[in-house]
């Protein structure tokens, strides 16, 4: 017996220990088709992210900091809280202030960076990575393979590759593009764990209001 409450102190004390401030091996850069969040939640929320005034395509859900394997969420850090001025400055490539300020608690605490650091980086990698032009000239909603925005993607930006880039879907629409890259924001291979393509053979694709 007390071996076995020496082993899960000793676990938890590991658990702990794993996720650090600033201990991770590369970022995820999570972009969000606008539309489709919010016909499937936004809209029902009453987010301002859905106003056609904004004229939303891919946003920048965040940069999240990843293990090989997992990654560590809402790390203890010395870090001050972002401002609200901060968050609402983040509003124009996130959607609303709200989601750059659930997205420093559970990622941005993790980087080993100040808030405004954080959200420095997270603007230069969406800045980094080209949104296919082409997806934005749609007029009406339509089913498309998954691949067929990963393809575009990769055509609009040469130096990235397959496994670099993963697509994701959610109750039959495409959600996100997740693009991996290094802590120096240069495109690098995934980890098993975030490589998970959608399975569909094809997924709603709706154009920007």
């Amino acid at each position: 017996m007390r071996w076995l409450i020496a082993s899960l102190i000793a676990a938890l004390a590991f658990g702990a220990q794993s996720d650090t401030t600033g201990t991770f091996d590369y970022y995820v850069l999570s972009l969000s088709w606008s539309p489709n969040w919010c016909a499937l939640q936004g809209d029902a929320r009453g987010s301002d992210q859905c106003d056609e005034r904004h004229d939303h395509g891919w946003i920048l859900h965040g940069l999240w900091p990843q293990y090989e394997s997992g990654f560590p969420d809402y790390c203890q850090t010395s870090e001050r809280a972002p401002s609200r001025q901060m968050t609402a400055g983040m509003a124009d490539i996130m959607g609303t202030s709200g989601l750059a300020w659930h997205q420093w608690k559970k990622h941005g605490t993790c980087a080993g960076l100040s808030a405004a650091q954080y959200f420095d980086t997270s603007r230069e990698a969406y800045a980094r990575i080209n949104r296919p032009e082409i997806l934005r000239r749609l007029s009406e909603p339509v089913r498309i393979a998954p691949q067929v925005v990963e393809q575009a993607f990769l055509e609009a930006n040469p130096d990235l590759r397959p496994d670099q880039i993963t697509i994701t879907c959610r109750d039959g629409h495409i959600q996100e593009a997740r693009i991996c890259l290094t802590r120096a924001l240069e495109p690098r291979q995934c980890g098993r764990d975030v490589i998970r393509d959608c399975s569909a053979k094809n997924a709603l694709f709706t154009p920007i209001r």
